[in-house]
């Protein structure tokens, strides 16, 4: 083992939680797209979650990173929430005009369980009942 994880994957019912525990450098940030992805479809998960509360900077290729995730997890049938982002991040990516079209976003982990739980009943985008 080289330490704590970096990220934590864990499954809640259909939806995976995707918790980030500290700053990921680029190639951190691509494994964890990766390994996410993968999740995905073993778990067969309908929502992910991705709570990014421990980080105080998300700069512009971990946005960019986290817009292909919520792609990637649209492609596969599951829909995306990005909880947590601290109101310091928020406000240096609105003024540095990083859109995030791609994901949906919450307060927190559990407005984020509510908004897909919610939907629960509809398919996922791209999904059939």
């Amino acid at each position: 083992m080289d330490g704590p994880a970096l990220v934590s994957i864990l499954r809640q019912g259909d939806t995976l939680v995707a918790s980030v525990h500290t700053a990921l450098d680029d190639s951190q940030m691509l494994r964890f797209q990766r390994d996410l992805v993968e999740q995905i479809g073993a778990q067969r998960a309908r929502g992910v979650i991705i709570d990014v509360a421990a980080l105080d900077v998300l700069d512009s290729f971990a946005t960019s990173t986290l817009c292909d995730i919520a792609e990637m997890a649209r492609l596969r049938g599951a829909r995306t929430v990005v909880v947590g982002i601290q109101p310091a991040v928020a406000f240096t990516m609105v003024r540095l005009g990083m859109a995030t079209p791609q994901f949906e976003v919450a307060l927190d982990l559990d407005d984020g369980l509510e908004m897909l739980s919610a939907d629960s009943a509809s398919p996922a985008p791209g999904r059939r009942g």
